[in-house]
């Protein structure tokens, strides 16, 4: 039986569901990928092989036991790219919400029918038809929880939307006594340095009272001004777009005084060590070329105070 339990986005971490990269088949067309760095990287030539992301992927997994966290997989889906665990579902406190994630992406979900059998029925919620949510949107930070979407006219055809309004709506319903924080993010169809393809992708909390954020990754902002004033200015390591497109924010938290990061991330790593949090620092740039990095390929299902 699995007790999942999430409260804080940095509490110590104890047991993830991990993403895997064998066996997912023949490289997207151009057509068919729905993230655009990853068209960036087919078009250039440079989209990761199978064998070098299934190499960066045991490197995480390595990392994550070696801090006594429990590590699951998902089953294989031959032909099917199942490196982004985050975004098929999310915990908040003791609930698992099951994500109405893109339809070419649904069937990732059978792939962890084993490991939500082993979670009480009771506690498993399935979100309404008419809520898009990806976990990638969603992060829980004690009575908070910040719930990134997209709510333009152009919702219907924008393929880097995954979450909308409803989700917010639905999370406020779900969680009265929570303050449900909705923030619009940018979304471009073309140009990767203008597009936040999840709320993780431009916003993170890290140790007790910090966090990692673009503040042009908002539609409104008004969104900024709140977070600085959440977290207080000399809190934030606030990115530039080049800080957006390689994903500095998308580090994953193993506790509020340890990450995993990219050994390239020189001067985020920096700033995390002179505030007193300890750097894993783990290779994952081919990763990175599919639009997601740590917190994408990881689904924590217990978290501990």
């Amino acid at each position: 039986m699995i007790q999942v339990a999430v409260h804080n986005e940095t509490n110590t971490l104890k047991c993830v569901l991990l993403g895997r990269a064998d066996h997912s088949g023949s490289n997207p067309t151009l057509e068919e990928a729905y993230d655009l760095k990853s068209r960036h990287h087919i078009e250039k030539g440079t989209y990761p092989r199978e064998e070098d992301l299934m190499g960066q992927l045991e490197g995480m997994q390595q990392a994550l036991e070696k801090q006594d966290v429990l590590v699951l997989r998902p089953d294989l889906i031959e032909g099917c790219n199942q490196i982004f665990a985050r975004d098929i579902g999310f915990v908040i406190d003791d609930f698992f919400f099951l994500s109405n994630i893109l339809p070419a992406r649904a069937h990732e979900l059978n792939a962890i029918n084993e490991i939500i059998g082993q979670i009480p029925s009771e506690k498993i919620i399935s979100c309404p038809k008419e809520v898009h949510v990806e976990g990638g949107d969603v992060i829980v930070y004690g009575d908070y929880v910040f719930v990134g979407y997209y709510d333009q006219q152009d919702y219907p055809e924008m393929i880097t939307a995954r979450t909308n309004r409803n989700a917010v709506s639905f999370l406020k319903d779900f969680f009265p006594n929570k303050k449900v924080i909705g923030m619009e993010l940018i979304k471009s169809k073309t140009d990767a340095y203008n597009n936040v393809l999840h709320l993780d992708c431009c916003f993170q909390p890290v140790g007790h009272d910090k966090a990692i954020v673009y503040p042009q990754g908002f539609i409104d902002p008004a969104t900024y001004d709140w977070l600085q004033n959440f977290f207080g200015q000399n809190n934030l390591y606030v990115l530039d777009k080049n800080g957006l497109y390689e994903m500095y924010a998308n580090v994953l938290s193993l506790r509020p005084d340890l990450v995993i990061s990219d050994p390239s991330f020189v001067a985020l790593n920096q700033w995390l060590r002179s505030n007193g949090i300890e750097v894993i620092p783990v290779d994952y740039h081919e990763v990175s070329k599919q639009g997601g990095l740590f917190r994408c390929t990881t689904l924590p299902l217990i978290r501990k105070p």
